[in-house]
């Protein structure tokens, strides 16, 4: 029996912490990293996963019969989706924004102020992002440094 089933065996549900865990699992070694997991009524699964380079439809192909290996349909059903976050998702996690340095990205803060620029910097507890407004026709560059605590949202900025 594998030590994930059994981990579910003790649990006897299936919630977040396990499904995590198997993902963590399924991981190890790799660039890829999860994003978020959610376990709704009826036990339905919502992973997003991303990777520090690339992530494939295959990826999350492959993940998600990792995940259906680890449980046991027969004690309890569930309904799982494994995607990566949409352009249009805000940030989750640190790595995201490793990996998206040097993008422009709009962050709101727990107090509701919006700024715009470049991520410059990103390490485990904020980031830190390079604004530019134009005074009469000069720009003038700066520099905001953010705790994650105190950011309700950021988001890539999408231009076409």
């Amino acid at each position: 029996m594998s030590p994930l089933l059994l981990i579910f065996e003790q649990l006897k549900m299936i919630n977040e912490k396990l499904i995590s865990k198997i993902i963590q699992l399924a991981f190890e070694g790799t660039d890829k990293f999860l994003v978020e997991v959610k376990v709704r009524t009826g036990n339905r699964i919502l992973v997003s996963v991303d990777s520090d380079t690339f992530l494939t439809i295959d990826d999350c192909g492959s993940l998600s019969k990792f995940i259906e290996f680890h449980l046991d349909r027969e004690t309890e059903d569930f309904e799982l989706s494994v995607s990566s976050p949409g352009i249009d998702q805000p940030y989750r996690n640190f790595r995201q924004y490793i990996k998206n340095t040097g993008r422009q990205v709009a962050v709101i803060t727990s107090d509701g102020i919006r700024r715009e620029g470049t991520l410059i910097t990103a390490d485990e507890t904020g980031m830190e992002l390079l604004e530019v407004t134009k005074v009469k026709k000069v720009p003038t560059e700066t520099k905001h440094r953010f705790l994650y605590a105190d950011i309700k949202e950021t988001k890539e900025i999408i231009k076409f």
